[in-house]
């Protein structure tokens, strides 16, 4: 957890959060990714919490492992992790990861995976820890579209949603965590055939609302975030 400052009179105020933000490398033959590009632009405080970034690998395992590491070195209080889901318009907060990679394409180190588990020893899955909805209402509030999403695929960015969550599961750690995808960049987009895109200050501008709801709220607040498909 993180650590309280001291007064000039010895009195103890009350903790600092701290909230790991981390973002992938860029993969399948992209030059960049999204994610991370964005994550660069967030201040190192937001609504009073100190924020760490971490670029992580897009490699199965490595990744989650990274994630830990960090959140175990510094005392991170919450985790947000940041990937890329190409093809979709808007923010999405994702709500759930699943036990099961499947992928279909290889990751940066050429590991391929299909209908494997991330745990063979873990639970189906783990829901976000994160207040997703006060997140999505959040970042909608400031004019950028996003949704609640009930998938993070079956690639790395759905591995480190539930690999990070089953860990701190595993080790009891007190940490909260979830995911987010964000949308191509215009760069990324303009050399491909009609797909959405996002500039990455207005990603950053989504991830720092996003870091702002999930250090003030408590209980996450009670709207709908359903789709019926």
């Amino acid at each position: 957890m993180g650590a309280g400052r001291e007064t000039g009179g010895g009195l103890k105020e009350d903790p600092i959060m701290k909230v790991l933000v981390t973002g992938f490398e860029p993969f399948g033959g992209e030059p960049v990714n999204p994610a991370f590009e964005a994550v660069k632009l967030l201040p190192r405080t937001i609504a009073g919490a100190d924020v760490d970034i971490l670029e992580i690998p897009t490699v199965f395992h490595k990744s989650v492992e990274a994630i830990v590491k960090r959140a175990e070195e510094t005392g991170a209080d919450r985790i947000l992790m940041v990937g890329q889901a190409g093809g979709r318009f808007e923010i999405t907060v994702e709500r759930v990861g699943i036990n099961v990679d499947d992928a279909r394409i290889p990751d940066n180190e050429g590991n391929r995976p299909i209908d494997v588990p991330v745990d063979p020893d873990g639970p189906a899955a783990y829901f976000s820890t994160l207040p997703v909805k006060a997140m999505t209402e959040r970042i909608r509030s400031r004019g950028i579209p996003a949704k609640v999403s009930n998938t993070a695929g079956t690639f790395v960015c759905n591995h480190v949603l539930y690999g990070v969550l089953n860990a701190a599961a595993k080790k009891a750690l007190p940490v909260k965590a979830g995911f987010i995808h964000v949308p191509y960049l215009p760069e990324q987009a303009a050399g491909k055939d009609s797909v959405p895109s996002m500039s990455a200050a207005t990603i950053a501008a989504a991830l720092e609302a996003a870091v702002e709801a999930l250090v003030t709220t408590g209980e996450d607040v009670k709207v709908s975030g359903g789709r019926e498909h």
